[in-house]
């Protein structure tokens, strides 16, 4: 008898020190994009939720909500207005720094849950594939045009129209600067000659650059895009030079990133940590970051909190200096 009620003292020990079950969402999680429909951060929302689907990441269903409204605005107001909701999720990006300064509206990215940094984007200089085909033509031909060229972007006042500021700084070349609702909507209007130019993420531009109708003149980075793959029949993302080897030095990464609202657990938080990890693991996220052209990166904690500071501090000298910054 004794023995049997050590052994019933055990179990409830060794129950008793078993850690609590972790949390996970029981009703559908919202990854809210703070763009249009076809851009990159649409595009990056939909991979996710096909890894998640597809590999059964996640019990709970998962939806994309578009709330690009006022160039994102909506996005970033109704995530802060969301404390405590764990089932929303922010695909967030260099507007979460540059729109409350040039807007002044009453949100700071402090205000939410940073979950992950995911990858970083590049910028590219487009034209149409029957305009200049080097940047220095390209330049040449801006700094020549009456009217100025047109620039298309996404929004006004984001990284798309800040890079077209230092370009006209660097260059000394004047453009128009045309804000669309997304980048898939920017790269219409340069196929169909409405705009000269656009400065796209890669994957904004993806399909038509690959069916011949624009041009990719040159990487705002440091270094080449690393994949060597051809994606036209001629190019790989490895083939654009960087702006720097075209005389243009300008240079701008921007970061792909998760938050939840603010207020949220701990176990919440890291359950959505834990998911992005999987997601990044998947062949789904693999064949995306190549076939978009990201930077594969992955930082959380303390790593992603120095970094969304520094990154922050940098966005606001580039606008200050851009003359962007409300006062």
């Amino acid at each position: 008898m004794r023995k049997v009620t050590g052994v019933a003292v055990g179990l409830l020990l060794a129950a008793g020190a078993m850690p609590a079950l972790a949390w996970e969402p029981t009703k559908p999680v919202e990854i809210v994009v703070a763009a249009g429909a076809g851009g990159a951060s649409d595009q990056m929302a939909r991979m996710m939720q096909a890894a998640i689907q597809k590999n059964g990441l996640m019990k709970a269903p998962i939806v994309v909500s578009l709330k690009g409204g006022a160039s994102g605005a909506e996005a970033l107001m109704y995530m802060k207005s969301s404390d405590g909701d764990a089932n929303k999720v922010l695909i967030a990006y260099s507007l979460i720094y540059m729109l409350p300064l040039s807007a002044k509206i009453p949100f700071n990215w402090r205000d939410l849950t940073p979950v992950a940094v995911v990858a970083m984007d590049q910028f590219v200089l487009w034209d149409n594939a029957a305009g200049p085909k080097s940047v220095k033509d390209f330049i040449a031909a801006a700094k020549a045009a009456a009217p100025p060229f047109k620039m298309g972007g996404t929004g006004s006042k984001p990284e798309d129209h800040v890079l077209t500021i230092f370009m006209e700084k660097k260059t000394g070349a004047k453009f128009s600067y045309l804000p669309y609702k997304s980048g898939g909507e920017a790269a219409t209007q340069l196929v169909g000659n409405h705009t000269e130019s656009n400065v796209n993420n890669p994957s904004e531009n993806l399909e038509v650059w690959r069916a011949g109708q624009v041009r990719a003149l040159c990487v705002f980075d440091k270094e080449r895009i690393s994949y060597t793959t051809k994606v036209t029949e001629t190019q790989s993302w490895n083939d654009i030079p960087t702006c720097k080897e075209e005389g243009l030095d300008v240079q701008y990464l921007m970061l792909r990133a998760m938050f939840l609202p603010g207020k949220v657990s701990q176990e919440q938080q890291a359950f959505y940590v834990d998911l992005l990890q999987k997601i990044s693991q998947t062949p789904e996220y693999r064949n995306y970051m190549e076939k978009q052209a990201l930077k594969p990166v992955f930082l959380k904690g303390q790593e992603m909190l120095k970094f969304l500071e520094e990154d922050d501090a940098l966005n606001k000298s580039l606008m200050t200096e851009a003359g962007f910054a409300a006062p």
